[in-house]
């Protein structure tokens, strides 16, 4: 077993095993930052799911109102008409055929985020064993397969991103930096949170969201009362 360091072990003795308020939590994620560094806020939902069964799966997408904190490096693959739009929607690298080309044989994959039309997948496809792994691969239920490029885009460099389940039945995620206001942390957690309620299969008996917890990149997690998320 690793040992702790003494640093952690200060901040962790300062978090008891009870629930928080929202607005607690966040205000003690913000007293235990002791980094010289814009440490990432990461969110954790443990969910009453069992992912192995296909109507238990939960994906989905959010919107955060104030972003990761993260530039979002975007590439759209779209036809010659789309692509000034898709430039001025913000996408940092548009093209087409020389695109496909470029991660086909430089296995080029210096991106976030993939969007591209439904008509661009006939070419696209051939590209699943490069991008697949890395996570890369655009899909209509991500929002990345559309024909609303310039929506898609502009969601995306505000925030938008993709969540699923693991196989544990938890969903991880970075939802901003610990140099945010308290206020824009805890709208991006409810926000995140109304996702993950909306993403509820439909088959599921029994207690869905089971806890959530915040930490940051080094300081230990805070459970969240969930009777305070929508107040």
């Amino acid at each position: 077993m690793s040992k702790r360091t003494k640093n952690y072990l200060e901040k962790r003795a300062r978090v008891e095993e009870e629930q928080y308020p929202i607005a607690q939590a966040v205000k003690l994620l913000k007293e235990m930052k002791k980094s010289n560094f814009d440490e990432s806020v990461e969110i954790s939902f443990r969910l009453g799911v069992d992912p192995k069964y296909p109507d238990q799966m939960v994906r989905g997408t959010v919107v955060l109102p104030h972003g990761t904190g993260k530039e979002t490096r975007v590439l759209a693959i779209v036809g010659e008409d789309l692509q000034e739009a898709a430039k001025k929607a913000g996408a940092d690298f548009v093209g087409k055929d020389d695109v496909v080309q470029k991660i086909e044989k430089e296995k080029w994959v210096d991106f976030d985020v993939l969007i591209t039309t439904p008509d661009m997948m006939k070419y696209i496809g051939k590209l699943g064993k490069i991008l697949g792994p890395k996570g890369l691969m655009p899909s209509p239920k991500a929002g990345t397969v559309t024909k609303e490029v310039e929506t898609s885009i502009a969601e995306v460099k505000k925030g938008r991103m993709e969540f699923k389940v693991d196989k544990t039945g938890i969903v991880n995620a970075g939802i901003g930096k610990i140099s945010f206001t308290d206020q824009q942390i805890e709208e991006n957690i409810r926000e995140f949170s109304r996702a993950i309620q909306k993403a509820k299969p439909n088959a599921l008996k029994g207690t869905y969201l089971k806890s959530m917890h915040v930490s940051t990149t080094m300081s230990p997690s805070v459970n969240i009362d969930l009777n305070t998320i929508e107040s």
